[in-house]
C-alpha cells in the first residue's frame, strides 16, 4: 500500500521564464510565484512538460528549485518533476528536489524511445528504491510512452512510495480505476477536469492554466455549487481550443505576457505564420479574459 501522503487540491504547473539568452529569466520567476501566491494558489509544481523539463539542466533545476523554497518561505509547498531520459537523470533530479524540500516527486516515464510496460515497471521500481520520498507517477503519452491502467495499479499496490497517479492523459480511465484506493487520482490535463471534478475521478489538479489564470481553475475546482460553475466551464473549453493551435506550453506564455506576469520566450525561432497566431491569440485573449473575469466575481 501506499505511504499515506495526501496530494489534492489545486496545484499550478509553473512555466519556467527564459531570458534572450535562453537561461532561466530569475526576476521573472520569482515574480509568477508572487502572481499565484496573490491570487490564492499555495501550492506549485516545478519541471513538468509545462516547465518544458527536457530543456532544463541539472544546475538550472537545482538554482529554481532554490528560488522555489526561498520565495515560497512557509507560504506554500511545491512538487517537482523528475522526468529524464534515463534512470541516473530521474535519480539525480530526484535528489536535489528532496533536498530542496519537494513535498513529492512526479516521476514521467524516460522520454523519446518506446518502451514495453515491463520496462516502465522495472524503471519506476528502481528510481522509487533510491528516492526515499513519495512519487506520483506522470502519464504524459504525448511525450513518453502511456501508462496502462493495469501498470498503475500494478506499481501503487507494489511500492510504499509510489502514491498515486498524475495522469495527462485526458482519458479518466486509470483514475476511475484508483477510486476507492489510498492512492492520490491527479488531473494533469486540463481538457479533462471537469469532467473528472463530475465523476468524483480526482483529488486534485496539476494545471497548466492555473499558472497563468489562477482565478478560473480554482473557481470550477472550489465553486461547482455556484450558477455560475456552467459558464465557467465553458470558458475553460474555450481556452484550450484557442491553446490547441500552439506547441505545449508556448499558448500559456503569451497569457502570462498579457497579464503581465513574465515576458513570453519560446526556445525555436518563430516563423511569420507563428507570428500571427501569437498576434491573433493575444487579440483574442484580452477582451475574452476581461469577459471571463467579470463572470468569476459575478
Amino acid at each position: 500500500m501506499p505511504m499515506q501522503t495526501e496530494i489534492s487540491g489545486v496545484w499550478a504547473a509553473l512555466l519556467i521564464p527564459r531570458n534572450e539568452a535562453g537561461n532561466p529569466d530569475e526576476k521573472a520567476f520569482r515574480n509568477a510565484l508572487e502572481f499565484l501566491i496573490t491570487r490564492n494558489i499555495s501550492k506549485v509544481v516545478l519541471n513538468g512538460a509545462t516547465g518544458e523539463y527536457c530543456l532544463t539542466t541539472p544546475a538550472e533545476l537545482e538554482r529554481l528549485l532554490a528560488i522555489c523554497r526561498e520565495t515560497l518561505d512557509g507560504r506554500g509547498e511545491f512538487l517537482c518533476g523528475i522526468g529524464a531520459a534515463g534512470l541516473s537523470g530521474a535519480i539525480a533530479q530526484g535528489r536535489m528536489a528532496i533536498n530542496a524540500g519537494a513535498r513529492a516527486l512526479l516521476l514521467p516515464m524516460p522520454h523519446f524511445f518506446p518502451y514495453s510496460q515491463d520496462d516502465l515497471c522495472a524503471y519506476c521500481q528502481a528510481v522509487a528504491a533510491d528516492l526515499h520520498a513519495p512519487i506520483l507517477l506522470y502519464n504524459l503519452p504525448r511525450f513518453t510512452t502511456p501508462l496502462k491502467t493495469s501498470t498503475v495499479q500494478c506499481l501503487i499496490k507494489a511500492v510504499p512510495n509510489i502514491i498515486g497517479l498524475k495522469d495527462s492523459s485526458g482519458s479518466l480511465d486509470s483514475l476511475r480505476a484508483l477510486t476507492g484506493t489510498e492512492a492520490c487520482r491527479i488531473v494533469g490535463d486540463d481538457s479533462a477536469l471537469v469532467d473528472a471534478l463530475e465523476a468524483g475521478a480526482c483529488d486534485g489538479v496539476i494545471s497548466g492554466v492555473a499558472g497563468v489564470l489562477p482565478e478560473l481553475i480554482n473557481f470550477l475546482f472550489f465553486e461547482r455549487s455556484s450558477l455560475r460553475y456552467r459558464q465557467a466551464a465553458y470558458r475553460l473549453v474555450e481556452l484550450i481550443e484557442h491553446l490547441s493551435v500552439f506547441p505545449t506550453p508556448w499558448g500559456l506564455k503569451w497569457i502570462a505576457e498579457c497579464r503581465g506576469v513574465a515576458p513570453a520566450s519560446v526556445s525555436q525561432p518563430l516563423s511569420e505564420n507563428r507570428r500571427k497566431q501569437i498576434g491573433d491569440f493575444q487579440a483574442w485573449f484580452v477582451p475574452w479574459w476581461a469577459a471571463t473575469e467579470r463572470e468569476l466575481r459575478g
